[in-house]
């Protein structure tokens, strides 16, 4: 599972089995999380847990690894052949994205809204996409994404 919340990225593997909660402490201030889950690549792996802080300057403008098999050291590691990326647009921003042969991508909006390929997403929509090897993504306004780089 991973956990992406303002500034930092969570991994937990729950390996054998684990009871787990999220749930925001504070009782005045709101809270935005998006949590993902990802099948491992095997069963019965042991548990671990992984957690980074987040340069929002490595987020801007750009899209940024924030969990994958081979994770640097700005991301989690994922047991799964997948990658996670993160961009926060300007209004104006425009970026592409090459999708490797055989792969294919689920771009989620955050916040914000933007054009994909053509296509209008806003706040909490998603898309998924194949046969398709370039994302070209623009802003018309602030926006944070996620793109999944999957199997």
């Amino acid at each position: 599972m991973i956990t992406l919340r303002p500034g930092m990225v969570q991994r937990m593997s729950a390996g054998t089995g684990v009871r787990h909660s999220e749930f925001n402490s504070s009782k005045s201030e709101p809270l935005h999380f998006l949590q993902i889950w990802i099948v491992p690549e095997a069963k019965n792996l042991p548990p671990g847990y992984e957690e980074k802080t987040l340069d929002p300057a490595l987020l801007e403008g750009r899209l940024h690894v924030v969990a994958a098999r081979d994770a640097g050291p700005d991301a989690v590691t994922i047991r799964q052949d997948a990658a996670i990326r993160i961009g926060r647009l300007k209004k104006g921003d425009a970026l592409t994205h090459t999708v490797a042969p055989g792969r294919h991508a689920w771009v989620h909006v955050a916040t914000g809204e933007i054009l994909l390929n053509e296509l209008e997403l806003q706040e909490g929509d998603g898309a998924a996409i194949s046969n398709e090897s370039e994302l070209r993504i623009s802003t018309p306004s602030a926006a944070e994404i996620l793109v999944f780089d999957l199997v």
